[in-house]
């Protein structure tokens, strides 16, 4: 989390959460990371947020992260979108190259799941991302041969995180007068990040 409150989220605690939950859902994928007796590993993973504090993701057993998670800390974090700010975009001298991005840390003791609640994970996160393609017919698991199904099932483990603690770094020019800010943005998304742009525009003030 970056040390400057400038990039803090503003609102009531419940906005703030709402506005968090709304990142990852969106974002739909992290890093997750954890200590191990081999030292600091990292693992990326699709997350699906459960609506009640936790979220579940899902690693390959070999993963290096995959023995050690069930009953340690963890923290995950969730990456929006980022881009290189140049100093001659804002309109005042002496300014310095920086990186706007956004994102959000996640922590939390992770439980490893039952078989049950693995397939119930991997049916989740199919039946989100694949409502996002339509008007495409949702892909499920129905399309697959049961025994194909349970031996990749096999191969991987669910886990949920309890979430304790969120911080996140919405940094988007806000320490910079407005209109260096716009400046910024327009000169951005002429650049293509538009995304980025559209988030200094209305995040920023």
């Amino acid at each position: 989390m970056h040390p400057d409150p400038s990039f803090r989220l503003k609102g009531s605690d419940a906005d703030q959460r709402a506005t968090m939950e709304a990142l990852i859902a969106e974002i739909g994928f992290g890093m997750v990371f954890a200590q191990t007796p081999d030292g600091p590993r990292v693992a990326q993973s699709a997350l699906y947020l459960t609506g009640d504090g936790a979220v579940q993701f899902h690693l390959a057993n070999g993963n290096a992260l995959t023995r050690y998670l069930s009953g340690r800390e963890a923290l995950i974090v969730v990456n929006g979108p980022d881009g290189y700010i140049s100093p001659d975009w804002y309109a005042g001298p002496d300014q310095v190259g920086t990186w706007n991005y956004i994102s959000v840390e996640i922590e939390g003791p992770v439980r490893a799941m039952d078989r049950e609640g693995l397939v119930g994970l991997l049916d989740d996160l199919s039946a989100v991302n694949e409502a996002r393609l339509a008007p495409k017919t949702p892909w499920t698991r129905d399309k697959m041969d049961a025994g194909k199904f349970n031996r990749m099932l096999g191969a991987i483990t669910g886990f949920e995180m309890e979430i304790r603690a969120w911080r996140p770094t919405f940094k988007l020019s806000q320490n910079k007068p407005e209109a260096h800010r716009l400046r910024a943005a327009d000169a951005l998304e002429k650049s293509g990040r538009r995304a980025l742009a559209h988030l200094m525009r209305e995040w920023g003030a």
